[in-house]
């Protein structure tokens, strides 16, 4: 990857965390490092897997979940201060991407960090006749040696975690886990390493939890069997947000396991 790209991009993602409460244009943010508007699309692309737009809209969502953890700030004053100054707005965006409203995020926030910390003491387990369906991947996820907590996995259809996986699953006391009920479609696997808290902010604000993903998308189809190898990395600078609420995603698949 060109260093200078890189370089470029990183100081735009910065710009646009500071000023989130503004509009802005992909002509003005190519500007800002000397690039044409349709060449730096093409690079932040390329850097950071997603669109300009998408990586904005991600981090407005993700300010605005900081924005709720920090205080009990009304809605809309909420919304102004990343930039979507309609209540409406705010509300769409933040459910679309996280998977609850802002004030269910908020008012889930403890109960679900509770939940996923009894998992630190004991192995989560899921339903073994899941194993022989197709298709499906298996994933091996190479961890630091000290790390301890929860990994979360997921197909995503682009390759940033801004919305509900087609499939996903977690493990705490392996590094093993296989991926099913997987749709036909292209799609990219991503991993994220959570160290065990007593913080729920550390649940829910990922910003320096480890980052996984397989560089390349896998094409599913019926009978789809991969094996796959991920290994799990300190945040990069432009590493888009994980704005999904993935305790909800955890809790939502044991509720579900239980169930059957």
């Amino acid at each position: 990857m060109n260093d200078a790209h890189t370089e470029a991009v990183n100081q735009t993602i910065q710009y646009m965390k500071e000023h989130l409460d503004e509009p802005m244009t992909t002509e003005q943010l190519a500007d800002l490092v000397g690039y044409s508007p349709f060449h730096f699309s093409r690079v932040f692309k390329r850097v950071t897997g997603i669109s300009l737009r998408q990586y904005l809209s991600a981090l407005r969502v993700e300010s605005g979940k900081i924005e709720l953890l920090q205080s009990p700030s009304l809605l809309v004053k909420i919304g102004m201060s990343i930039g979507l100054a309609s209540p409406g707005t705010f509300n769409t965006r933040f459910k679309q991407f996280v998977g609850l409203s802002p004030k269910r995020f908020r008012s889930t926030t403890e109960s679900l960090h509770r939940y996923v910390n009894q998992y630190e003491h004991k192995p989560l387990a899921w339903a073994e006749e899941e194993r022989h369906a197709l298709p499906r991947i298996h994933c091996r996820i190479e961890a630091p040696e000290a790390f301890r907590g929860m990994i979360y996995v997921g197909l995503f259809p682009r390759p940033v975690p801004d919305q509900r996986p087609v499939s996903g699953t977690a493990v705490n006391k392996n590094r093993t886990c296989i991926l099913i009920g997987i749709p036909n479609g292209t799609y990219y696997v991503l991993v994220a390493g959570i160290p065990w808290s007593l913080n729920p902010r550390d649940y829910f604000l990922l910003g320096k939890s480890l980052r996984g993903k397989l560089e390349h998308p896998v094409h599913i189809d019926e009978g789809t069997d991969l094996a796959v190898k991920i290994t799990l990395r300190e945040p990069l600078p432009y590493d888009p947000p994980i704005v999904v609420n993935l305790p909800l995603l955890l809790f939502e698949k044991d509720r579900n396991n239980s169930a059957r």
